[in-house]
């Protein structure tokens, strides 16, 4: 059965961060992630973290100003002096808290002068944190984001992703498959994860439609994880959705599916 990391960003987000990480621990699981870590000293989190005898698997690359609508800024050229300042800050956290995945969001197009341009730019920032990555045995992980949900993502599917992969050519350079996302942007979950399966270092979830609880929409989870299973995956799935009713109620589905002991 797989094991699930509870999102810190989308899950008990009525308590201070810090708070959330007990909150994780008791509704029975044994690994969290968070999209951005940096509200709290780093050694602030690990105590948490070590109090409730807890992993934190994954967090992302600084992205910009998250509050003034930025998605991610590794796609504009721009701010790419801004994106490399963030690497070495996501290390340092990285390392502090016992993290070995950290996730690029590419952000919307921004003001490029053309396409090429915005795509040359992500690739280019893509090697050089990769690069930095691996000289501290970290992978570097790279998300699509459906455009539907956050209009203007220049990186809105999995296919595209995969094209700028292979552009980047980095050993440690993974895809991180949200299914609630490759949903939204093409479908064909199943197909997708059995036919690139060796390329993904994480996974994510969330129903559609709503981005809530799995059981509360469309998507089979039982036929899915039960694939997951059988390919073989041997990570964390983050639960990245948007609670029914409060974090709490809406559990059911971790007994149902998980096996986080």
């Amino acid at each position: 059965m797989p094991r699930f990391a509870a999102n810190l960003s989308m899950l008990f987000t009525d308590a201070p961060l810090a708070d959330r990480i007990d909150r994780a621990a008791k509704a029975g699981f044994a690994a969290v992630e968070v999209q951005f870590p940096y509200e709290l000293p780093a050694a602030t989190l690990r105590a948490r973290l070590d109090a409730n005898g807890i992993t934190m698997v994954l967090h992302n690359l600084p992205a910009g100003d998250w509050a003034a609508g930025d998605r991610g800024i590794a796609c504009d050229p721009a701010r790419q002096a801004e994106f490399r300042d963030g690497i070495a800050r996501a290390i340092d956290y990285a390392q502090a808290l016992g993290v070995q995945q950290i996730n690029c969001l590419t952000g919307k197009a921004g003001a490029a002068p053309s396409d090429a341009i915005t795509r040359a730019t992500l690739v280019e920032n893509l090697r050089y944190a990769a690069e930095r990555l691996a000289k501290e045995d970290l992978r570097l992980l790279l998300e699509p984001v459906n455009g539907r949900d956050v209009p203007g993502f220049w990186l809105d599917s999995v296919d595209k992703a995969l094209s700028v992969m292979d552009e980047v050519a980095a050993p440690n350079l993974f895809l991180q498959f949200d299914i609630y996302h490759a949903q939204r942007s093409g479908g064909e979950i199943a197909g997708t994860l059995t036919r690139h399966f060796d390329r993904i270092g994480h996974i994510q979830v969330a129903d559609n439609p709503g981005r809530n609880e799995p059981g509360t929409g469309e998507l089979n989870f039982g036929f899915l994880f039960s694939l997951i299973d059988r390919l073989g995956y041997q990570g964390w799935i983050g639960a990245e959705y948007k609670p029914a009713t409060t974090t709490e109620a809406g559990l059911s589905w971790l007994a149902t599916y998980g096996d986080n002991a």
